[in-house]
């Protein structure tokens, strides 16, 4: 008998496992650049392995973090530019694991699409590679997904899970922060990954297109100037974690910038007080301040506004601390003090941003 050559194939579905397959060969070359001891990197089982043995903790707590980009996402679609995407992936996951002391070790994706594109789909695992080897993790698994009929046009989605470990007497923040203790921010890179359904929305305003000069920075395109990476702070943060001891804490300053998140990391009845005069604010936040007339409030609650990352220590130990961040190639800068916590605000402001 033979098989009956009518009726619906999933390929006439709009699914196509040969275009999977070839994304996946596509692909190992970037996972297997992410090896490290604990993982081989290599991809194809129904699970990813990883040998916590291998890497000598004492007393490791696992910590996890998950994270998209957000409409960003919808920059990289629309410029048709996906090679950076994956850094910022990654980024959002990794940073939200290094704040508690916690060194990533292994990071899966989700890539979902209406109509699988293997060569969009290997740029964006390029940018994931990328990420993941700055990160100093392994990229030891992940889904690729073809809905049809869940996503239109050229529309994809991504999403990102990191795994990291930290000795459990390791763990931040500490909990001996304490009224005088410095904040010390790290310069961040532009938007990074938060607050892009408003910057489209200035953007949208302003008419330009996305391969106009950038008004902030006339050699990029706006497309490209929008879409720079999202920090990486892993290696900066481990190495002033292990060298210093004198770290407190730290909060990445993500969606609800200053307000939202330096309080997640401060025992109760603290709070904190930032001098806005010592951001060097980047001139992308200018421009969208001033395209969009953005109140100074709402940026400083949408965007980093120039400080991807804040981090507590000591009065003391401050010159040790940031020397150690500036010799990792950070920019670091005193941005204000720990203080008593005063009426509903738990974080309030010296000065104004300079908004241009």
């Amino acid at each position: 008998m033979t098989e009956k050559t009518r009726g619906f194939t999933y390929a006439q579905a709009g699914v196509d496992i040969d275009a999977g397959n070839r994304m996946v060969e596509l692909i190992k070359p970037l996972v297997r650049a992410t090896a490290r001891p604990g993982a081989d990197a290599e991809i194809g089982g129904f699970g990813g392995l990883f040998d916590l043995k291998r890497i000598g903790y004492r007393d490791p707590v696992l910590v996890a973090a998950t994270d998209g980009v957000g409409t960003k996402l919808k920059v990289a679609i629309e410029t048709g530019r996906h090679d950076t995407i994956g850094i910022d992936l990654v980024a959002m996951s990794v940073n939200d694991l290094v704040v508690q002391g916690a060194e990533p070790l292994f990071f899966l994706d989700y890539y979902a699409c209406g109509k699988l594109e293997p060569e969009i789909g290997a740029a964006v695992v390029a940018g994931i590679s990328i990420g993941c080897r700055e990160a100093g993790c392994a990229l030891i698994g992940g889904e690729t997904a073809e809905m049809p009929g869940v996503y239109q046009g050229d529309d994809y989605d991504l999403a990102g899970f990191a795994v990291g470990a930290v000795e459990r007497d390791a763990i931040l923040p500490r909990s001996d922060i304490a009224d005088g203790d410095i904040i010390v921010g790290l310069a961040s890179s532009g938007i990074h990954s938060n607050g892009y359904s408003l910057a489209r929305k200035v953007v949208e305003k302003t008419g330009l297109p996305w391969a106009a000069p950038a008004p902030f920075l006339p050699e990029r395109s706006l497309g490209n100037a929008i879409l720079t990476p999202t920090r990486i702070y892993v290696n900066a943060c481990i190495t002033a974690i292990r060298e210093t001891k004198a770290v407190k804490g730290m909060a990445h300053i993500t969606g609800g910038g200053f307000p939202d998140n330096i309080p997640r990391i401060l025992p109760k009845g603290l709070g904190a007080r930032i001098d806005l005069t010592q951001i060097t604010v980047p001139p992308v936040f200018q421009w969208l301040a001033r395209e969009g007339n953005i109140a100074q409030n709402e940026m400083l609650r949408t965007f980093n506004c120039g400080i991807g990352m804040t981090v507590v220590t000591a009065p003391g130990e401050v010159d040790a601390v940031t020397k150690t961040f500036e010799r990792s190639g950070e920019t670091a800068v005193v941005l204000g003090t720990v203080t008593k916590e005063t009426g509903d605000q738990r974080v309030i402001y010296h000065g104004s941003l300079d908004l241009g």
